[in-house]
């Protein structure tokens, strides 16, 4: 069956994994916004898929379940009939190599220290005062669907929105301090006087959003954890006036919303996975320091005790100062 293709088809395959995917989607809405007359299909796994389900002008949204021959076989009997205008290929596959097309913008190794988002850029051979932040777009279904879930009894002051959640305990921060940061900021003489709070991630971080939800009355919080997708996720952070959190997805999510983020850093490189255009906090140990320590990063060790919350709070006020 032909597929119904636009007069400038684009092929974008996104990275299978999510996290990184997001770092690298201003690549997307850079093409989005710069050619109006193209078309896009987008592939990615079944994890970053669903993260460009609402791209302007989407023609179809591939899911890459696995990453055997048979499944890459599959996908090539989907998109070789087409003879696309431009793929951009964010995995280096071989695939993108043999596909009819007018242009081929293929991700190769990149830069040591290089920003994972202007890596990205790169692909588009994009000047780095061009380099676009992580976007994601959002359909207003999917923001009605978000909106749904936001109590009306809490108010409608600012939201403080907090991301807890990480995939590996070595990049944890303690529940606790994330809500002293929130008591102090939502607190009657602090900035966000009257806000709400915000607590996204999985179900999995319920324990400590349990112990961050406590910094302001129960009426004022909203957990979200468990209950949103990850594009939805990206629609409700959109509503707060600042992020905290980790290393972690859900911090990219909130950059790729447009919201100002502070993130807590440990064992991780914020000079590669630091938010784009917001500000990364760490305690005293440098990122080799850390690695001097647990070389391969996956110890069960608490690396982020040494950071104090005062720290990170300074940063957060700092940060709505400069914002108004």
């Amino acid at each position: 069956m032909q597929r119904m293709i636009g007069r400038f088809p684009i092929l974008y395959i996104a990275e299978a994994d999510a996290e990184q995917a997001v770092l690298s989607s201003g690549v997307l809405s850079h093409l989005v916004d710069s050619l109006p007359q193209a078309r896009f299909t987008v592939v990615g796994s079944a994890a970053s898929a669903p993260l460009f389900a609402d791209t302007p002008r989407l023609d179809e949204l591939l899911v890459l379940e696995r990453e055997g021959h048979f499944e890459w076989l599959a996908l090539w009997n989907q998109v070789r009939a087409t003879k696309w205008g431009l793929v951009v290929d964010m995995r280096g596959s071989a695939l993108s190599g043999k596909l009819r097309r007018q242009k081929r913008a293929v991700r190769g190794k990149d830069q040591p220290g290089l920003h994972a988002v202007e890596a990205a850029a790169r692909v588009l051979k994009l000047e780095p005062d061009e380099t676009p932040a992580p976007r994601l777009y959002v359909s207003d279904e999917t923001m009605r669907q978000v909106e749904a879930m936001i109590p009306a009894s809490g108010g409608d002051g600012p939201i403080l929105a907090v991301g807890p959640g990480v995939e590996w305990m070595g990049k944890r921060w303690p529940a606790e301090r994330y809500a002293k940061v929130a008591t102090k900021l939502l607190a009657e003489d602090g900035p966000l006087a009257g806000g709400r709070l915000m607590i996204v991630g999985e179900e999995i971080d319920r324990e400590a959003a349990h112990t961050i939800r406590y910094a302001v009355p129960r009426a004022r919080v909203i957990e979200l954890q468990g209950r949103l997708t990850r594009l939805q996720t990206a629609a409700a952070l959109s509503k707060a006036v600042l992020y905290v959190g980790a290393d972690s997805i859900w911090t990219q999510l909130a950059v790729a919303a447009g919201t100002p983020v502070i993130a807590v850093f440990g064992p991780s490189d914020e000079t590669v996975r630091g938010p784009w255009k917001g500000v990364a906090v760490r305690g005293p140990r440098s990122f080799e320091e850390f690695r001097k320590l647990d070389p391969n990063l996956n110890q069960a060790i608490q690396h982020m005790m040494d950071l104090p919350w005062e720290r990170v709070l300074k940063a957060a006020q700092k940060v709505l100062r400069e914002r108004g």
